[in-house]
């Protein structure tokens, strides 16, 4: 399903791109593990997940920040262009019973300041720092299950090539095999020992092989575009597979990949559902530092300048040392709210991690007995290919020296078809089973 579903991404994705320039180094020729390590560089997937470890990291430098000393400057200059007049009782200047107007101040008024501070504590900012780092370390994991991801979607695209390009050449041993029938038929009937049917018989055996042969050219291509497109290169780009399934069936070695344990710990999602759990923990942390006091130290030294001219003015220094404590008292119950709901957090981010633990496990369990079926099936439907051939031969023979019908033949012909299809469906079922036992067990 999930290669159904990437081929027909491709079919849809890549007629739109618009065409990029032919490689300039040629043919791109990969083996398995340099086409995996070409889409770890360059799979947009995998930059975009790059993209937020580097984002994540520095979220966290900007939250330490916060709980380190900071240091601001401040000054300023006014020109008080008409200064403020006030009323003042006239028995500060020996007239009782009236108001005299009094103007305040000086024409220039200037001050710079340094204010130096810190947070002595805060039980949320420290939580916050955890959380940040907590944030980088799952994204970190979340790039490594995405490389992960990469490699098993660029070897699963190049088995499919691979094995698409082996039916095609199954395809063209069968056109050719009938062709030359074909031609034999034509001359029996020239020679009045076959019907003009035969003839009709085996020119639709051809043609239906040759029209299968134009529609797996055309899934062929749409593979590799789905390979370019994982890969992350040009759609133009001429890639060329350095390996053959010969590579790959010789090195399945089912015994020692079953005796293989499995470190459920080490798997990557189960790694991510914890990172998980822990921030719903850091969470409810969070909400319980919040009843917590702030204490904050402070330290400021200014200077501030007076007078009626800009270049006389008369300067007084002032100074500041201080602590400030924030004490939460009452907040209507919404902090006792954050904290009961950051509890049924947790307790449901617990209950997912032990319900994915138990998923791993019955996956793995699934994968290994998958693996058993598709060697077997794969080794009977190799088998199931040489016996039907055989029969295909022996019919053929048998046609040619008139002792079998056309439709004996076209009967035979088919049964070597469905079998050599069933032969590679089996081979395909095989690779896409250990490839996701590899997975799981991070062999990839």
């Amino acid at each position: 399903m999930k290669n159904k579903f990437l081929a027909a991404l491709a079919v849809f994705i890549f007629p739109a791109v618009t065409a990029g320039a032919q490689g300039t180094n040629g043919d791109m020729k990969l083996s398995l593990k340099e086409a995996q390590d070409y889409a770890i560089q360059n799979n947009r997937q995998v930059i975009s997940a790059k993209l937020d470890v580097l984002a994540s990291r520095a979220a966290m430098w900007e939250t330490i920040s916060a709980a380190l000393p900071q240091l601001n400057l401040s000054g300023s200059v006014m020109d008080n262009l008409k200064l403020a007049t006030t009323l003042l009782p006239g028995e500060f200047f020996g007239q009782p019973g009236i108001k005299v107007p009094v103007t305040f101040g000086s024409q220039f008024n200037s001050n710079a300041s340094a204010e130096a501070s810190m947070l002595l504590f805060n039980a949320q900012l420290f939580v916050g720092i955890e959380t940040t780092k907590l944030a980088h370390k799952l994204n970190s994991q979340s790039l490594e299950k995405t490389e992960l991801d990469t490699r098993e979607s660029v070897a699963s695209a190049y088995y499919l090539i691979l094995v698409s390009e082996e039916s095609l050449k199954l395809i063209d041993a069968n056109l050719l095999n009938l062709s030359e029938t074909l031609k034999a038929t034509k001359a029996m009937f020239a020679a009045g020992m076959a019907e003009a049917t035969d003839v009709d018989q085996m020119l639709s055996n051809v043609s239906m092989i040759e029209n299968n042969k134009s529609s797996l050219q055309r899934t062929i291509e749409v593979n590799y575009n789905l390979l370019r497109f994982i890969l992350g290169t040009s759609v133009n780009e001429k890639i060329v597979l350095t390996e053959t399934l010969d590579n790959f069936t010789e090195t399945v070695n089912v015994e020692s990949l079953l005796a293989q344990e499995f470190n459920i710990n080490s798997n990557v999602n189960f790694r991510l559902i914890e990172g998980q759990e822990m921030m719903s923990k850091l969470a409810l942390r969070n909400e319980k530092a919040s009843v917590l006091p702030t204490l904050a130290g402070f330290y400021s030294y200014g200077t501030n300048g007076m007078g009626d001219k800009l270049s006389d003015l008369r300067w007084f220094r002032n100074s500041m040392l201080g602590v400030q404590v924030s004490v939460p008292i009452f907040a209507s119950g919404q902090r006792y709210s954050g904290i009961k709901k950051a509890q049924y957090n947790f307790q449901k981010a617990t209950t997912t991690k032990d319900m994915i633990r138990e998923q791993l496990l019955i996956q793995e369990k699934q994968l290994r007995y998958n693996l058993v079926n598709a060697d077997q099936q794969y080794k009977t439907q190799k088998q199931n290919v040489e016996v039907s051939q055989r029969v295909y031969k022996s019919t053929e023979n048998k046609y040619k020296q008139g002792m079998a019908s056309s439709l004996e033949l076209t009967q035979a012909n088919t049964l070597f078809l469905q079998a050599q299809n069933n032969y590679i469906s089996a081979l395909m079922n095989l690779l896409q089973t250990k490839l996701a036992l590899d997975k799981l067990l991070n062999n990839i």
